[in-house]
């Protein structure tokens, strides 16, 4: 149904949208609103834009979009070095794959429980999407998913959903998510995580969405592998380290690093959600599991240091699409027309009936979000004008809450302007029209089904 031709390098296409962005700024009138601070936050205030001089960028903007983009993006680029090189040394102790090769025989002992699998595990990245915001987290997660989904025998394309869009299910369906919810009822003046009940039936929906989904593609792969998008790339890939045929005793050591690797994660998901914890602090978790990893694991220390150069080196492709990525941000912020876009938003959705209102305002978040692809810097530049919109519209603060959740967080899951989509791409090493000719059909299922879910408050008393 959906055919693309082949795309160029990742690179090439962020380079293409970076010049897209310089000439919008030449076109897109330069635009600015009134801020004010609340909290820690900058937010903006309702009614206060007006055009001010305006700031084209040229080919100097251009050139050193790149470089502007490594600093602004640069806690997300050494969270991606250092964890890259920390996991390697995890996985050079042969923890990890003793334990997939473990999962991969008794599923084939007992049949029915590799249908779980999946399922289950998508669940769980869910539930960290939902509850404390799972989002670059996913670029360490996606190190075990893929192989787990190999070994399977699935697809890498398997294996990214699992994680990515198991995560990105959940962030879209939050109920819990305080750098969604928390910031956007924080702006909007609702109480914190209000509407639980309403907000956790919308997790549900999304989330077992998503399943179907992945689960009839694993179906079709099942019957013929040669179906799925990366089926030549994945040929290539080396899977030596996952054959049955090379058995790796799951030892008592190796059951400790991978308990402990468990724990890290428990500890990551209460960390990121009762006391803040954000890259620093999981970049010191993860370095610190992989001291102890080599360790328990008795690796010498030059093993372990060659491991973790090793790891932090295959990062540097997905490092670069970050920075490029960010780059783009950077162009259409000192061009000043990200709040003339903000503002034409606003007005489009004005003098239109309440279901059409709301959906306009979905729709319109995730255009936005293409420009600002943060949670919690989405929700500070445009509840401020959205939540007082809503009570003129009469569609109630919670629901344009639920529409700037859903056009953030499905929209993550495809825009090449966000460095963890990208990312995580550069990760698995699949092109990005592969996994846009994959996962569009998905999000446009999803986006049908947030609409519904936004106009059911229209009709019915949830909140």
């Amino acid at each position: 149904m959906f055919r693309f031709k082949k795309l160029p390098d990742t690179l090439l296409i962020l380079l293409g949208i970076l010049l897209i962005f310089v000439v919008l700024t030449w076109i897109v009138p330069a635009g600015e609103f009134d801020r004010e601070m609340i909290g820690n936050r900058s937010v903006v205030i309702p009614g206060s834009y007006q055009k001010v001089e305006a700031q084209p960028q040229g080919i100097g903007a251009f050139l050193m979009a790149p470089i502007k983009g490594f600093v602004g993006a640069a806690h997300i680029i050494a969270f991606v070095f250092l964890v890259g090189g920390a996991f390697a040394i995890i996985t050079r102790t042969g923890a990890v794959d003793a334990g997939l090769q473990n999962v991969i025989r008794n599923s084939q002992r007992n049949p029915r429980l590799k249908k779980w699998i999946i399922p289950i595990i998508m669940l769980l990245f869910s539930v960290a999407g939902a509850t404390f915001g799972m989002s670059e987290e996913v670029l360490v997660f996606v190190l075990i998913t893929i192989p787990l989904s190999m070994a399977l025998g699935y697809d890498s394309i398997v294996g990214v959903a699992i994680s990515f869009v198991g995560a990105g299910a959940g962030f879209a369906g939050a109920f819990l998510n305080p750098f969604t919810i928390g910031v956007a009822q924080g702006i909007a003046e609702l109480p914190p995580f209000s509407g639980m009940e309403y907000r956790l039936l919308v997790w549900l929906i999304m989330t077992l969405v998503a399943i179907v989904f992945v689960m009839r593609y694993i179906a079709k792969i099942e019957k013929d592998p040669s179906r799925s998008p990366v089926y030549s790339i994945d040929q290539k890939r080396d899977l030596s380290k996952l054959m049955i045929t090379e058995q790796l005793e799951l030892t008592p050591r190796r059951k400790w690093i991978i308990a402990l690797l468990f724990g890290a994660i428990i500890a990551l998901m209460i960390g990121a959600s009762q006391y803040g914890w954000y890259i620093d602090e999981i970049t010191g978790l993860f370095i610190g599991l992989g001291i102890l990893a080599a360790i328990i694991g008795s690796l010498s220390a030059e093993e372990a240091i060659e491991a973790f150069k090793e790891g932090a080196k295959e990062m540097l492709t997905p490092a670069l699409v970050i920075a490029f990525a960010k780059g783009l941000i950077v162009i259409a912020s000192d061009g000043k027309i990200i709040d003339t876009i903000l503002n034409g938003i606003a007005s489009t959705t004005e003098g239109l009936p309440k279901v059409v209102s709301v959906e306009m305002m979905f729709i319109l978040q995730s255009f936005l979000n293409l420009f600002v692809p943060s949670g919690s810097g989405q929700a500070a530049l445009t509840m401020p004008i959205m939540a007082p919109l809503s009570d003129l519209l009469e569609v109630g603060r919670q629901t344009a809450v639920l529409a700037f959740q859903f056009g953030d967080g499905l929209s993550n899951l495809i825009i090449p302007t966000s460095g963890v989509t990208m990312g995580v791409l550069a990760i698995a090493d699949i092109p990005y029209d592969k996994w846009l000719k994959w996962m569009l059909p998905l999000f446009l299922w999803m986006s049908i089904v947030a609409m519904i879910l936004l106009a059911a408050p229209l009709f019915f008393s949830v909140w």
